[in-house]
């Protein structure tokens, strides 16, 4: 009987909870660079690669992902990603040699990217046409969930058992994932599972680039926030705890609002409206903190609010010119632009700072980028019409 359960909500929160333990296993290395710097050996540089070297992945196989996923099903393909995730993680826990932690960290990668782009792929399947800005806003909310409790959890299990007994208890949670996901997931009525032919699938490439390009340059600009946010506060004369406070204040309000952005998009059709508000929004008030720092606290606020408004509505895009064979192939090609650019936006907003010596160069061109995401949003449409 519980195979039957087709309540698109309860499917919304399988997903949601995959993706959260997805953010959970991203954030460890982060939530646990003292241990590991100590275990190690290591300098901040090397906690840095392995923070990056999740994402690496993506440039690989995020398009590979969504090819495989049409061919074999979306199911069968994000439950090889759990597996990866399960296998990477159990290389972590058990390892004391770099190397090897370095190829956990590729692997755990690797299912989180699979994850990333047919989870997606799913969520549309489900909520095509009925409230899919709320929905998607609830589901990509699960990412800065899942990265604020394992800050909470993580080192408190690493303190209270060593850091081995919080790599298995990540473990343990990516198990349940993966149970959850295999007892209760299935596609709606009316989609192929593993029908497609690659061939004969169409994308219209232009319009899918411009929908990546909107998620690309959304999420480097926030991206400048958390990478370059505390050391700008700090130049400014803040101490180190609080511009650690007031960047997690700006997380915990964009956590906060994200879903709101969804679902007054849902309710007054002005999805459009939504995400221009948020980018401007950005590009206008980051500016002032440079020029005007006493404001800082004050735009950190406003900025976690009205910048979360747009995260929703703007991943409902791919599914305003995907059709639903499409879908699995188009999200890979979605992500891969998304995947590129953050590989490569953090690394240039920390180049023109160093070269400036102002980690204020890094917060204007996170401006730029929600600026240039404003633009491709302008041409999407013009794409489409």
């Amino acid at each position: 009987m519980w195979r039957t359960i087709s309540n698109r909500w309860f499917i919304l929160a399988v997903l949601f909870f995959a993706r959260l333990v997805m953010a959970f296993q991203f954030q460890a290395i982060a939530a646990l660079s003292p241990l590991l710097m100590a275990d190690f050996g290591i300098g901040l540089a090397d906690i840095g690669f392995l923070i990056g070297l999740y994402f690496a992945p993506g440039i690989l196989f995020a398009l590979p992902g969504g090819v495989v996923a049409a061919r074999f099903g979306d199911k069968r393909v994000v439950g090889a990603g759990l597996i990866l995730m399960l296998l990477g993680g159990a290389i972590i826990a058990a390892t004391q040699s770099w190397n090897v932690l370095v190829a956990g960290r590729f692997i755990v990668g690797t299912g989180g990217v699979i994850l990333n782009v047919i989870m997606t792929k799913m969520l549309v399947d489900w909520f095509a046409g009925r409230e899919i800005s709320t929905a998607m806003a609830i589901y990509i909310n699960s990412w800065p969930v899942g990265i604020a409790l394992a800050l909470i959890f993580l080192p408190a299990l690493a303190s209270a058992g060593g850091i081995a007994f919080a790599w298995w208890a990540l473990w343990g949670l990516v198990a349940a994932a993966f149970v959850l996901f295999a007892l209760f997931y299935h596609p709606p009525e009316g989609i192929e599972v593993g029908t497609v032919t690659l061939e004969r699938v169409a994308l219209p490439y232009v319009a899918l680039t411009l929908a990546g390009l909107v998620w690309a340059f959304y999420n480097t600009a926030l991206a400048m926030i958390f990478s370059f946010g505390p050391a700008f506060l700090v130049q400014l004369g803040w101490s180190l705890t609080q511009a650690g406070s007031v960047t997690s204040l700006f997380m915990v309000l964009f956590s906060i609002a994200l879903p709101i952005g969804g679902i007054i998009a849902d309710r007054t059709g002005r999805k459009d409206a939504i995400i221009y508000l948020s980018l401007m929004s950005f590009a206008v008030l980051m500016p002032v903190v440079i020029y005007a720092p006493a404001t800082a606290l004050a735009v950190f606020c406003v900025l976690g609010i009205l910048f979360a408004l747009g995260a929703g509505p703007v991943m409902t895009l791919p599914g305003d010119v995907l059709s639903p064979k499409s879908r699995s192939l188009g999200m890979g090609v979605f992500f891969t632009i998304y995947y590129v650019a953050m590989m490569v936006g953090p690394r240039l907003g920390g180049g023109l700072a160093d070269a400036a010596g102002d980690a204020g160069m890094a917060i204007l061109t996170g401006a730029r980028m929600s600026l240039a995401a404003a633009v491709s949003l302008l041409l999407f449409r013009r794409a489409t019409i």
